[in-house]
């Protein structure tokens, strides 16, 4: 629940503490200039629905990752069910490291626990370094931790923030396989931003619904960017959950609405389109500042 003070501004995330989403959230409140409250929520689905029914200020979820690609939870709420729209982007670097309960070391352990993708990110490591170990799968790689804790036989891979706050100990830094592993966070929020006095360094993101499935579609939706100068950072379909072989397009691309190429853009698409819907446009990652109003 937000806070009763008003002047409190609440985020919700993707829990427990201790993980990759709650290290996004503590990054956006940072740089936010006033008082903040963190709420922890089960699901991506549960986030998105706080702030719709504006029980929260804003909301945190993952919509991207280096290795295994989008959050399709995130991408088809943001098309589907949800008005909220992306505020800002944030990209998270994942470092995985081996954590116990202090003075465990590495000869002791005998079950490392995680979240599965964790474990499948680190399989090359803990199988040159700990090869007789049994795997034991967690809800998330926080649990992990307080299971690695109660058990000194136990071992978590997780970020150095579960450690932290729970009390572990790291073992070994940064084991992952596959190094540049990164997973972008957005903010989400429903009230309305005014325009921004300059628009560099500003991202949009679109939900595209075709009329009707038609050779072409999507040749004339790339030719409209290339018309209009923009550059596309992300484009990806989705089913529409309507019908087998129907889809829609998600799209990033750099630039603001209210700028005048992007304006032109839109305006043509909408012409040609079922619904053109923006997502939101946001400073990317390299540009996050305050966050007040």
């Amino acid at each position: 629940m937000p806070s009763t003070n008003s002047n409190t501004r609440t985020y919700a995330y993707l829990g427990p503490e201790g993980t990759y989403s709650h290290e996004a959230a503590r990054a956006f409140t940072a740089v936010d200039k006033g008082e903040c409250k963190l709420v922890e929520c089960a699901s991506i689905t549960e986030i998105f629905d706080l702030v719709d029914r504006g029980r929260a200020d804003f909301g945190v979820v993952p919509i991207e990752n280096a290795l295994e690609g989008s959050v399709n939870e995130t991408l088809d709420a943001f098309a589907f069910s949800s008005d909220a729209q992306i505020r800002a982007e944030i990209v998270i670097d994942i470092h995985h490291n081996l954590i116990a309960a202090p003075g465990v070391q590495l000869a002791d352990i005998k079950t490392v626990a995680s979240h599965p993708q964790a474990l499948g990110q680190t399989r090359r490591w803990r199988l040159n370094n700990l090869p007789s170990v049994q795997t034991m799968p967690a809800a998330s790689t926080a649990d992990a931790v307080r299971m690695a804790i109660a058990v000194n036989s136990t071992a978590a891979i997780a970020n150095s923030l579960a450690a932290e706050l729970l009390g572990g100990e790291i073992i070994c830094e940064r084991i992952e396989d596959r190094f540049g592993n990164q997973t972008r966070f957005v903010l989400i929020g429903n009230n309305a931003l005014p325009s921004p006095s300059s628009t560099n360094g500003y991202k949009t993101s679109l939900a595209l619904f075709m009329k009707e499935d038609r050779p072409g579609t999507l040749l004339m939706i790339l030719e409209e960017f290339a018309y209009a100068g923009l550059n596309m950072t992300k484009i990806q379909s989705r089913p529409t959950k309507k019908a087998l072989g129907d889809y829609m397009f998600w799209i990033d691309f750099k630039g603001h609405i209210d700028d005048m190429n992007v304006r032109t853009a839109l305006d043509c698409l909408r012409l040609k389109l079922r619904e053109v819907k923006v997502i939101g446009s946001y400073p990317a990652a390299s540009e996050l500042g305050g966050l007040s109003e």
